[in-house]
């Protein structure tokens, strides 16, 4: 590439205009009762990532996590949290898009997550829960996977409805 043409392709844009907590929720439904229980709890733990366009270069992307709770099949606690983030990406290639939505804005958003719901798991007087580390590229690469398989499976089948998946992280809509 020649030096005007380094002058005149804009540089890439990344900005993270705002990280904030949208949803948080905590339920202890078989409270006071379920603290007479002396068995370890068990923890179930979910992750999603979603992210939609809110205008051309504003993208807001959302990891949400649901913690469950139980011991003896009954739930000791719920927590579900939606932290987002709100990023501006301007001047990236295409198809570097979808990884940035879907591997590194998850990547910043989820520290923030963890917090919150150790937050709340502590202020509910329980004992520490402090969520792992999350790899949000193997995640982006099985949705990838599955979303390759089901357009597959449609082509195979004759079922070629003209529709094209998203070939990114979750939900997302440009």
């Amino acid at each position: 590439m020649s030096d005007i043409q380094d002058q005149e392709a804009p540089a890439p844009v990344f900005n993270i205009q705002r990280v904030y907590l949208k949803d948080l929720s905590l339920e202890l439904p078989n409270s006071p009762q379920i603290f007479l229980e002396q068995e370890q709890p068990a923890v179930e733990v979910s992750i999603d990532v979603g992210a939609a366009a809110l205008a051309e270069t504003v993208f807001e992307v959302t990891v949400t996590a649901t913690v469950t709770t139980k011991i003896n099949d009954k739930v000791l606690y719920l927590v579900e949290g939606k932290q987002a983030g709100i990023f501006e990406l301007a001047n990236l290639p295409a198809e570097q898009l979808d990884p940035v939505l879907g591997i590194v804005c998850p990547g910043i958003v989820y520290p923030y997550l963890r917090s919150n719901i150790a937050d709340a798991i502590s202020r509910a007087s329980m004992a520490p829960l402090h969520l792992a580390e999350v790899n949000f590229q193997s995640i982006y690469e099985q949705r990838i996977a599955a979303a390759m398989e089901q357009q597959a499976a449609a082509e195979a089948a004759g079922n070629d409805s003209g529709i094209i998946l998203p070939g990114g992280a979750g939900d997302i809509k440009h």
